[in-house]
């Protein structure tokens, strides 16, 4: 058994290799190939039918890529332990692939082939999906299905203001422009991504830079192709065709459906009146041969195509009346549904998305797992196309493929103007198509910005989006490009593109092109026209509404972060999450702490706006350290005959002794505070020792008049010199009497040796009551945190 494999090997451009190999794995498809970068392996296949199926009209392609967990050494976390449907991300490689391959093959090939891509090992540097469409296009090139080119695909970012081809996924983190090419060696076929507000000749720069790349891609699978010996394509049976039923039914319908083309009427009435040509068509021709009959509907919609197209590139008339470049009505509303955090209703022609948003908490982050990496996303974006937006009956089984695409290049627009890091929220947008004839994946930008702005979410700026169109004619060379393209102009037109973006820059494209020597001077102009579009759009969107809700609306949730040192986490949370469980008892809360580098994030959500301010200021007590000289409102917690602890910072608790309450002297604290009573208090010290607080509330009172302050205790280390014994003087005489030292209140100034010679000692030491000589309780030792 020879299992020895065939190879070719490329440099991506900085010394990175590429292998593609085949003859190895996967040996009973038409074609097999398998492509590695660093440890990220892809094996590819391509498996097409030899025959269509009875009455097959249209091309059946169907492609899958899917990452094997155990390629990353992993085990999925599903019920079942094993990979399922596809996920949201495999599904968009899938669609990446799948727009790329499908112009490659022939009009008239309607075999079914099937493409899966599968990655087999994976690399947590390399991005696979950069690699995927190359793949798959290699395995074609091996195999005898009939294709027409080789194509692939790259990812081109800039970084660092240089065009980086498949970078590496730290480097791709550090990238303001991010978009994934598809090209022949002569022509671009598909470009779609996101980029920080860039301008239209940036992305001009990096599609050519991409296809530069991709050439020597293509050239590879051209060796590969030539070093296994695949001499050509197979045969396939062409579909029957009739060329005297083709010129009958031109004859017949050509003046009836330009009728039609011109007459500027509404979708359902254009659709209408087709249907009608198409019945009175039937009854002219009358009998058919049975092999005949699918033709007259192939020819009539070739002859729709081509008398429209015509329509438009002769006399510069569309459809529906409009100009060239010429954008359909617009109206916006915002705030149309009471319970929704946000929401709006964009409409633009006959095309309508009703945009909610909803405002959840960190816990309700979406998880997006892929083979090499595991992410939650604070965005999400869903996208809904209900069978009636285009007057339709069908089975409603949950989003297709297309709405998954339609909703990502939605979100990857409105992204890049969404908060940082430091906006706590998780935004869910989701646009329920309500109407659709062209477009409605920008109706959901649009709409989308809207009603973001309608919740309180702070974008800086608006985001709007365009569909356009391009018809050429080769005979000619003639060519137009259609702004705000209706659905009937996307399926006859040679390339379709959308481009979202702010008054400033571009910040999203998707763009299809189905025709060959497209140049990039018809780009430039076609992305000129657009940017004439999407301004016009975006304008009308800021007259609706000028900025974002200063504050979400008052049913939505409140929200406010604090960043704080990560030595604090812990005080925060408390023993066993004691003091994080109290706080959100306590004032109706949600907190979720997250560390982040050297500090911690803590974010805070209440529905409430009383229990969020409430919980802001325990936090901020928490971590807030006490400054001396401050006046702090204090909340007493206990009351002692030696005074009152009372906690005047949220966790922060002090001795407010009987002498620092009043001026007064007191002998009890019976009835002078009570617990829970808030009391006002200063700062006035730390003991250097215990790092206990020294708290008084009667120096914020006024001082009794006559009152005598005693001078204060010195302290020993500042005490002067006591020089000779015999400079003393008579100990006696100075001192004084044994009973004048023990004098009461009128020698000491209406004061109390105990509270005010003693008072802070007392306090200091925080053991014993060394003046009452233990005819009182002892006062506790109280840590100062």
């Amino acid at each position: 058994m020879n299992l020895t494999p065939i190879s070719v090997k490329f440099d991506i451009g900085d010394g990175r290799m590429v292998t593609i190999e085949t003859g190895k794995l996967a040996r009973q498809a038409d074609g097999a190939v398998t492509v590695r970068l660093g440890n990220a392996i892809l094996l590819a296949t391509v498996v097409a039918n030899k025959e269509p199926k009875p009455g097959q009209s249209f091309f059946p392609l169907t492609v899958d890529y899917q990452e094997k967990f155990a390629s990353a050494g992993r085990i999925p976390g599903s019920f079942f332990k094993r990979e399922g449907r596809l996920s949201d991300s495999e599904v968009l490689i899938s669609r990446l692939i799948d727009r790329a391959l499908r112009p490659l093959f022939p009009d008239n090939y309607f075999c079914e082939v099937q493409v899966l891509v599968t990655l087999i090992s994976s690399d947590p540097e390399v991005m696979p999906d950069a690699l995927a469409c190359l793949a798959a296009s290699a395995a074609l090139a091996v195999s005898d299905v009939p294709i027409q080119e080789i194509i692939s695909e790259v990812r081109v970012a800039r970084i660092d203001g240089k065009y980086v081809i498949n970078p590496n996924r730290t480097e791709l983190a550090k990238a303001d422009m991010d978009f994934i090419i598809g090209a022949t060696d002569k022509n671009i076929m598909m470009v779609e991504g996101e980029s920080k507000e860039c301008q239209e000749e940036d992305l001009i720069q990096a599609i050519e830079a991409a296809h530069a790349a991709i050439r020597i891609q293509v050239k590879a699978q051209e060796e590969l192709r030539d070093l296994k010996g695949v001499k050509g394509k197979r045969e396939y049976a062409q579909p029957h065709q009739n060329e005297e039923l083709k010129a009958k039914v031109t004859a017949f319908a050509k003046d009836k459906i330009y009728q039609v083309a011109k007459s500027a009427s509404a979708k359902h009435d254009r659709s209408d009146a087709f249907a009608a040509i198409g019945e009175e068509l039937k009854e002219h021709l009358g009998e058919l041969p049975e092999e005949d009959q699918p033709l007259v509907k192939e020819y009539l919609h070739d002859l729709e195509k081509e008398v429209i197209r015509n329509m438009i590139l002769d006399e510069s008339v569309r459809l529906d009346g409009r100009s060239l470049d010429q954008v359909r009505p617009l109206a916006m509303e915002t705030d149309i549904l009471p319970s929704p955090h946000g929401s709006a209703l964009f409409t633009r022609g006959e095309t309508q998305s009703l945009t909610t948003v909803t405002l959840g908490t960190p816990e309700d982050e979406l998880l997006i797992e892929s083979a090499a990496v595991s992410n939650y996303s604070k965005f999400i974006l869903h996208y809904n196309f209900p069978p009636f937006s285009t007057g339709e009956v069908k089975m409603m089984r949950g989003p297709g493929r297309r709405e998954v695409g339609h909703g990502n290049l939605a979100m990857r627009s409105l992204k890049q103007m969404m908060p940082g890091s430091d906006y706590a929220y998780t935004v869910r947008v989701v646009s329920d198509i309500l109407e659709s004839n062209g477009s409605s994946s920008m109706a959901t930008v649009c709409a989308g910005s809207l009603a973001l702005m309608d919740a309180g979410v702070p974008l800086p700026k608006h985001v709007s989006g365009v569909a356009m169109g391009l018809i050429s004619r080769a005979s000619d060379g003639k060519w137009a490009v259609l702004t705000d393209i209706l659905g009937d102009e996307d399926h006859l037109g040679d390339m379709d593109f959308k481009v979202t973006g702010t008054r400033d820059g571009i910040v999203g494209i998707q763009m299809d092109i189905k025709v060959d020597g497209l140049s990039m001077d018809v780009m430039r102009s076609a992305l000129a026209q657009a940017k004439k579009g999407r301004l016009h759009i975006v304008e009308a969107m800021y007259e609706a509404v000028p900025a974002a809700r200063p504050e979400p609306k008052p049913h939505a949730p409140r929200m406010e972060k604090i960043i704080i040192d990560r030595e604090f986490i812990g005080a925060v949370i408390g023993p066993g999450g004691k003091i994080i469980q109290e706080i959100q008892r306590e004032t109706g809360t949600t907190i979720n702490i997250e560390e982040v580098g050297e500090t911690g994030e803590v974010s805070i959500f209440s529905a409430q706006k009383e229990g969020l301010d409430k919980a802001v200021a325990w936090v901020k007590g928490i971590i807030a350290v006490p400054e001396v000289g401050e006046v702090y409102e204090s909340v007493v917690k206990s009351i002692m005959p030696y005074g009152a602890f009372v906690e005047f910072m949220p966790g922060k608790q002090g001795l407010l002794h009987i002498s620092e309450v009043s001026w007064k002297r007191l002998e009890t604290m019976e009835g002078v505070l009570s617990e829970g009573e808030k009391v006002k208090v200063k700062l006035t010290g730390t003991d250097p020792k215990t790092g206990k607080f020294k708290l008084s509330r009667k120096v914020l009172m006024p001082k009794p008049e006559g009152y005598v302050e005693r001078p204060e205790r010195e302290e020993r280390g500042d005490r002067p010199e006591r020089g000779d014994f015999r400079d003393r003087g008579d100990r006696g005489d100075r001192r004084g009497p044994r009973d004048d030292r023990r004098g009461g209140d009128d020698r000491r100034g209406g004061g109390d040796r105990r509270d005010f010679n003693r008072g802070d000692r007392d306090h200091n030491r925080g053991g014993s009551d060394y003046n009452s000589r233990n005819e009182k309780p002892q006062e506790p030792t109280f840590d100062a945190e």
